[in-house]
């Protein structure tokens, strides 16, 4: 099997042990055989964004080699979340497990399915902080480096877990 194909991907939680989720979505992705882990950020707590009134997550991000497309790849994505038991009720609801491909191969993509990079990346330090940890010189599409976004983010409400 080739891993020819990069991919960054986000996850969150901030439900049932938010903690424990990240951890074994984490597990998951790598027993995948079509996926290989290769840089795994610490884990972050964040406030909710969009809908306050609900716990904070529990915020990673992984770069990882896969042998699937895109579209394969956010397939079995939404698999694992559905397996750990993801609601959709409504945007920015609290769930149990986020996964989002912020990035594939640097690829620029208008799909509504899989809009690459992650259209709203950028503005969320909870994925550039612990992107800027594992990759800083990663570039995110036309928004820059990885260090340079999250430094302009700065790093309020978003907190390293020892």
């Amino acid at each position: 099997m080739s891993f020819a194909n990069r991919a960054v991907i986000a996850l969150g939680s901030n439900l049932h042990r938010p903690e424990e989720q990240i951890r074994r979505a984490l597990q998951t992705l790598a027993g995948h055989p079509h996926i290989h882990m290769r840089e795994i950020s610490s884990l972050y707590t964040t406030a909710p964004v969009g809908y306050d009134d609900q716990p904070d997550f529990v915020n990673a991000v992984c770069m990882a080699e896969t042998g699937l497309d895109g579209r394969s790849l956010l397939a079995v994505l939404n698999g694992i979340e559905a397996d750990f038991g993801r609601e959709r009720s409504f945007r920015n609801a609290p769930r149990t497990l986020d996964l989002d491909i912020i990035d594939f191969n640097g690829e620029t993509s208008a799909d509504p399915h899989l809009t690459l990079p992650h259209p709203r990346a950028h503005e969320r330090g909870f994925v550039m902080l612990p992107l800027a940890e594992i990759a800083p010189d990663f570039v995110l599409g036309e928004h820059g480096r990885a260090a340079e976004i999250a430094a302009r983010l700065g790093d309020a409400g978003v907190f390293r877990r020892p």
